[in-house]
């Protein structure tokens, strides 16, 4: 069979065959020359042969899966393998597809490890005979006391027992145990500040208390830590924070010397931390870490120390670097890049020379390289989920983790949807490493030499040696660099220092701050009517068909030739730009430059409990193709595999028109920005959703909950805009010519804006049109959503309509353009 016949739809059956329909997918694979043959042999004998050479192994304690060699040795581009795809799809299709296709959802779950449930709590209760109450567990804390020790009970856990103030305060703890030195009163239902303030500081020698997940905390201010604080004079941790009075016993608590089975110091001598080789003090709100405990002398054998996540702000950085310098046996250190010790790993390093790993990464590789921000050895991200939650619901928050992606395309045109999928049991266990001994590209195996044929594999083959129970890794960012945000971009897998981004995300707010709009002056128009001396008509070159179609005014002729044109109206773009962060613009980055500070703009609002629910568009595409709503921070980052986007923070309370979500499309007609002369059209447009809003997860894949435009194929909820507002006036009791006027000022913010940033538009003989897309908000405040040069005016064609706010007349959709013109 000839080359040129498979490539115009026969079946493939020869390697030249192969070579000649797939020589551009081998070249973008990156599949070395020498391994041609090899694929091509697997692929038409569907040889899938992973399982001899490699096995999948469980870690991370079962929550993830790793995959080992179990070959001899394999050498460098000595084989490749196929791998198959377990799940593909197209992102709005996802929730769909794990519901409805047989086993698909169970699958998931297993291969992304979310399918195990966390039967902890009820082995606990197993062991003790199903749920207790809070009299049993005292009774039981007595009697063990007296069984395996002095009588004395000196550790107390009262947790999830759905204790109330009366209960608590029946118990009559101080009197029954007022040698306690730890308490724990976690998840329960106590709200009196007084009462509990007066209970737990009956207790002289207590050194812990928890009091997490109450709704006393959530109601108390420092008032109430105070009085305890003042009232617990011996109290060294508060609510998993460490108290300013923390010493030998809140040290001791972290590195597991005390603990329920051991609350008082055992040791015979004066040194109880002396043993203590490894002490892990992140997050635990420490604010000067110079004391007394925390010293050399006590712990003369410390070699791991971790101060992540504490401020330690009350002590110089030259006092802690003398501090931490007389641990003499201190090889290995995690902290804060920025942070306590200041903003340069390489700077730490060479102050601290016997350290021999920051942050998990080896010391000599810092110096090597000199990076400055290095966090750890990249802390996985594993997903969360609760018993309660579906598994269709694990899957999606646990897939960004997993999921790989390609676009198709062909002469003609590029796929509008890009296309997600996860590879099978093997190719999923494939672990990230910046120094990966294998390369993992996606691959479109066509047997009959066209696309509609089209199967699609993983390809896998090893770029180094590798020898017998070596893991198996690969690069997740493979080819993407500092130039293009690697480090910000591996947060979509990895914790990665929140500090660093948190200061990105501030900076980049007070410069945002910095700039304010200043209103152009109002002068005459400069510009002036444009005709021909002869009389004769304008002729008119355009690209956009509606302008052909609809343009019917005597005093302009359509011409095929721009070199004749007397007017060009074409729909190229020219440019897109916010200035500073008015109210009426939502927090918007452009991820190809400002990932790290939409990261730090994430973290403080995960932080402080905020909403973080955010819709990310391509900027250059229309109708909301590729535009999606997420709250996952793996999926924004990785959403950016699919082209150019912008993220912008969701309006999650937006106004409602009969329980649906809407906007509006205003025609905003620019005739000269130096001075500003811009026109709004009488009639504006409204695109309703087609279904209830809702913010429940599911719903965030459903175009027609979360999006407006419903013109391109979808069924098209269309109401006149006189009846719109009718209908919306009675059912929120506003009127809408206030709402009107708040918008025309917004609409003027955003072009002296343009203005202001594009001298270069200052051209008298210049025009443009722009569809400028508005959404309400709750309190029926104007939020921007996008600006779209040259918009499609289709509706406005096709649809005759009243004016609202231009003295109500009837507008005919034929004569638009003719009234635009």
């Amino acid at each position: 069979m000839s080359a040129t016949n498979a490539s115009n739809g026969s079946r493939i059956e020869t390697y030249e065959d192969f070579v000649k329909v797939h020589d551009l997918l081998l070249a973008a694979s990156g599949l070395p020359q020498s391994l041609h043959f090899k694929l091509f042999q697997k692929l038409t004998s569907e040889t899938f042969d992973g399982g001899a050479h490699f096995e999948i192994e469980p870690c991370e304690e079962g929550r993830q899966r790793r995959l080992l060699l179990t070959s001899e040795t394999m050498a460098k581009d000595s084989n490749v393998f196929l791998i198959d795809h377990a799940w593909t799809f197209r992102l709005p299709d996802a929730y769909k597809q794990l519901q409805e296709v047989p086993g698909l959802v169970q699958r998931m779950a297993a291969l992304m490890c979310v399918d195990v449930e966390d039967d902890g709590g009820s082995e606990q209760a197993a062991e003790s005979g199903g749920k207790m109450t809070a009299e049993e567990v005292l009774e039981s804390e007595i009697r063990n006391a007296k069984e395996t020790g002095d009588g004395f009970v000196r550790w107390l856990e009262l947790e999830e027992l759905g204790l109330d103030d009366a209960t608590f305060l029946s118990l009559n703890l101080s009197t029954k145990f007022p040698d306690l030195l730890a308490l724990s009163l976690c998840g329960n239902k106590l709200e009196n500040q007084e009462k509990l303030v007066e209970e737990v500081t009956k207790f002289k020698n207590l050194k812990a208390l928890w009091l997490n997940n109450n709704p006393v905390i959530e109601k108390s201010d420092c008032g109430m830590e105070d009085a305890i604080l003042q009232g617990c004079p011996k109290l060294e941790i508060y609510n998993s924070r460490f108290t300013h009075n923390f010493g030998e016993w809140a040290l001791g608590f972290c590195a597991d010397v005390y603990g329920k089975d051991n609350p008082a110091s055992s040791h015979q001598g004066n040194l109880p931390l002396q043993s203590v080789t490894s002490l892990d003090l992140s997050n635990r709100g420490i604010h000067n870490l110079i004391n007394k405990a925390f010293s050399p002398f006590e712990m003369p054998n410390l070699s791991y120390l971790n101060i992540r996540g504490n401020p330690i702000e009350e002590n110089s950085v030259s006092d802690l670097f003398g501090l931490l310098k007389a641990f003499y046996c201190l090889q290995s250190l995690e902290v804060d890049i920025p942070g306590p010790l200041g903003d340069s790993a390489v700077e730490i390093l060479e102050s601290l020379p016997t350290l021999s790993s920051l942050n998990g990464v080896d010391a000599s590789k810092i110096l090597e390289s000199e990076n400055h921000i290095v966090d750890s050895m990249l802390q996985l991200r594993l997903p969360e989920w609760t018993a309660e939650e579906p598994l269709a619901d694990r899957v999606l928050n646990a897939m960004w983790l997993y999921l790989m992606t390609y676009r198709l395309a062909d002469e003609e045109k590029l796929d509008e949807n890009p296309v997600w999928y996860v590879m099978d049991e093997l190719g999923s266990a494939l672990r990230h490493s910046d120094e990966p001994n294998f390369r993992v590209a996606p691959f479109l195996f066509m047997p009959e030499g066209k696309l509609a044929s089209a199967v699609s594999f993983s390809i896998l083959w090893p770029t180094q040696n590798v020898k017998r129970g070596d893991e198996c890794t690969r690069d997740y960012l493979f080819g993407i660099g500092e130039d293009k945000q690697r480090s910000a971009r591996l947060t979509a897998w990895f914790y990665t220092p929140q500090k660093y981004f948190i200061q990105e995300y501030e900076k980049h707010l007070k410069k945002l701050q910095s700039k304010c709009l200043h209103s152009l002056s109002v002068k005459s128009s400069a510009t002036t009517v444009v005709h021909r001396s002869d009389g004769s008509a304008l002729r008119v070159y355009t690209d956009i068909p509606q302008i052909e179609e609809f343009l019917t005014r005597p005093e302009f002729v359509i011409t095929n030739e721009p070199k004749d044109a007397d007017i060009i109206w074409t729909s190229m773009q020219i440019d897109e730009e916010a200035q500073g962060s008015p109210g009426w613009l939502q927090p918007t980055y452009n991820l190809e430059t400002h990932l790290s500070q939409l990261i730090g703009d994430y973290c403080l609002r995960k932080r402080d409990g905020l909403n973080n629910l955010w819709i990310l568009k391509p900027w250059n595409m229309a109708r909301t193709i590729d535009t999606t709503v997420t709250d996952n921070l793996s999926a924004i980052i990785r959403l950016m595999e699919t082209g150019p986007k912008i993220c912008q923070k969701y309006i999650e309370h937006p106004a409602l028109f009969q329980g649906k979500k809407f906007d509006l499309r205003y025609i905003v007609l620019v005739r000269s920005i130096n001075p500003l002369e811009i026109f709004l059209a009488d009639v504006f447009w409204v695109r309703l959703a087609n279904n209830l809003y809702s913010l429940e997860k599911h719903s965030l894949f459903e175009y027609e909950t979360h999006f407006t435009v419903m013109n391109y194929g979808r069924r098209l909820n269309h109401m006149n805009t006189p009846e719109f507002v009718r209908e919306f006036e009675k059912e929120h009791q506003v009127k809408w010519i206030d709402i009107h006027q708040r918008v025309k000022s917004m609409i003027r913010s955003v072009f002296e804006s343009a203005a202001s940033l594009h001298p270069e538009m200052h051209d008298p003989k210049s025009r443009a049109m722009y569809g400028v897309d508005v959404m309400l908000d709750a309190s029926f405040q104007p939020k921007l959503l996008e600006v779209t040069y040259c918009p499609d005016c289709m509706r406005a064609c096709k649809y005759d309509t009243k004016a609202i706010c231009g003295g109500g007349e009837t507008v005919r959709g034929p004569d638009f353009f003719n009234f635009v013109f």
